[in-house]
Parts: structure tokens; C-alpha cells; sequence
């Protein structure tokens, strides 16, 4: 388990807000990256909704929207009186979320853009430039 000085270490030192999306939605899609990377691991503890916002330069309302979104998924848990960690699942449930959204709307959208173009998905598949 972390211990409650190191968990400042897991704090970015800035964030750089899209204004077309929530913060809080933000703030959780870059704790899901961090956990997803393996920055964040289960049972780690996580910096208080006041430590993160003053760190991040948020109002804690906004940290607590975050985690309480967090909680709900399943992400993250609250050890009463401790604080928050991440959940033995996390990982696992991000992945499942992320690959939904990919599916149902971002790759209709792909393929609705790649259709307008003219473009074969046959295509793609045949590209060494774009395989990763």
C-alpha cells in the first residue's frame, strides 16, 4: 500500500482543461490513464479530493464529482476515515468501459468518415504505414 507521503508523488502537476468536456469527467479519464499505464495499481491510495484539486488547480467539489463517479464504476473505493484507493478490478472494468465506447461510438464514426471518403477498409488493412 502506498504510504499517505508518497501519494503526492501520484499527483500530475498540472492539467491542461478542454473546455468542450467537464473537468471532473477529465480528472477521471486521466486517473482511468494512469491505473491503465500501471502509475496507479490496485490498493494504492490516492491523494484527497482537497490535496488533488489544490495540486491540479480545481475546486474540490470538482475532485469529489470525480471520485464519486469513480466509486459508482467501481474504480475506486473509499476506506472511511483513510481515504480513497484503487479498486482490485480497476483495471479490468476501464478496459471493458473503453472498449464499449470504441465500439458504439467512436468506430461508427470511423467508419461513417471512412465511407464519405471512399475509403475500403480493405484498404487499411493493407497499409504497413498505419499498423502500429
Amino acid at each position: 500500500m502506498v504510504q499517505a507521503q508518497e501519494t503526492a508523488t501520484l499527483i500530475p502537476e498540472a492539467m491542461e482543461f478542454d473546455t468542450n468536456k467537464a473537468i471532473y469527467l477529465q480528472i477521471a479519464e486521466a486517473v482511468c490513464d494512469r491505473i491503465l499505464s500501471g502509475d496507479l495499481k490496485p490498493e494504492d491510495r490516492i491523494p484527497s479530493v482537497r490535496e488533488y484539486g489544490a495540486k491540479i488547480g480545481v475546486n474540490p467539489n470538482t475532485v469529489m464529482r470525480t471520485y464519486e463517479k469513480l466509486t459508482a464504476e467501481g474504480i475506486i473505493f473509499n476506506k472511511r476515515g483513510i481515504g480513497y484507493f484503487i479498486s482490485p478490478g480497476a483495471k479490468e472494468i476501464i478496459l471493458e468501459n473503453n472498449r464499449k465506447e470504441f465500439l458504439e461510438v467512436e468506430l461508427p464514426a470511423i467508419l461513417k468518415k471512412m465511407e464519405l471518403l471512399g475509403l475500403d477498409p480493405e484498404e487499411l488493412l493493407t497499409r504497413s504505414d498505419l499498423i502500429v
